[in-house]
């Protein structure tokens, strides 16, 4: 007899359920453009706002901090601002894959 037939079922199973799986994760990639973070820096002078595909969706400057004589501290401003949203947006993406995937690391998904 063909003992090894009971593998084969448990097989397709796992089988169904990656592909269960991929589907789930490819909807949520389609609904990351929706999700915002906003983040501010040098006491709301600079505000991005960027979704969860990592897109510069705002950029607010408060007009006091523009010194034609000082671009670089709006520079630094404007730098750290993108940098602290990117990894708000990456906590985000991580939080909600987690919790599709019921904790399972899956590498490449951030």
């Amino acid at each position: 007899m063909l003992k090894g037939l009971g593998d084969l079922g448990k097989m397709g199973g796992v089988i169904k359920q990656a592909m269960e799986m991929k589907g789930r994760i490819e909807e949520l990639k389609g609904k990351l453009g929706d999700m915002h973070i906003e983040t501010s820096v040098g006491g709301g002078m600079i505000t991005i706002v960027m979704n969860g595909n990592m897109e510069v969706v705002s950029c607010k400057i408060d007009p006091m901090i523009i010194d034609a004589e000082d671009s670089e501290t709006l520079e630094g401003l404007v730098a750290a601002a993108i940098n602290s949203s990117v990894s708000k947006v990456q906590e985000m993406v991580k939080g909600k894959m987690t919790e599709l995937t019921g904790g399972v690391d899956i590498p490449g998904m951030i």
